[in-house]
């Protein structure tokens, strides 16, 4: 079994509602996104001697992550306060992402493990916040 991985780099604002420091108000971060997939090597074809093309694997990504996501104010739809700044932003045609948890590196670790999954055959997700503070979820 091999391991591949590639990292990004993407920018987003939040902020995380009820928290308890510095964080409850609206802040941005520079995201690395690392991206593990594991599987075995193609055997024949174009894609011979090769887990998966690390260009299809960027594709996906840029479709699923970073366009949606990139200089984006995420929010925690379960929040209204967050969804009410989402929609004040929305109104003044400022992009938005809405995910279905709160905005913490771990949720959205998972998060972004999970819409992958559904594309790609991925073993962890490494997402630093900061330059020296990540996340790393996997599913074994």
């Amino acid at each position: 079994m091999f391991k591949v991985s590639k990292e990004f780099s993407f920018d987003m604002a939040h902020l995380l509602d009820g928290h308890d420091g510095k964080c409850q108000n609206l802040h941005g971060h520079t995201y690395k996104l690392q991206v593990e997939v594991q599987g075995e090597l193609h055997a024949s074809g174009a894609k011979k001697g090769m887990v998966i093309d690390f260009s299809d694997l960027k594709q996906i990504v840029k479709e699923q992550i970073l366009t949606p996501m990139d200089h984006a104010f995420i929010y925690d739809e379960t929040s209204e306060r967050e969804s009410q700044i989402a929609r004040l932003l929305q109104d003044l045609n400022s992009k938005t992402f809405a995910m279905p948890t709160r905005t913490t590196a771990e949720e959205m670790a998972r998060f972004i493990f999970q819409r992958l999954s559904e594309h790609l055959p991925i073993s962890a997700i490494r997402l630093w916040e900061t330059p020296t503070s990540f996340c790393e979820y996997r599913e074994d």
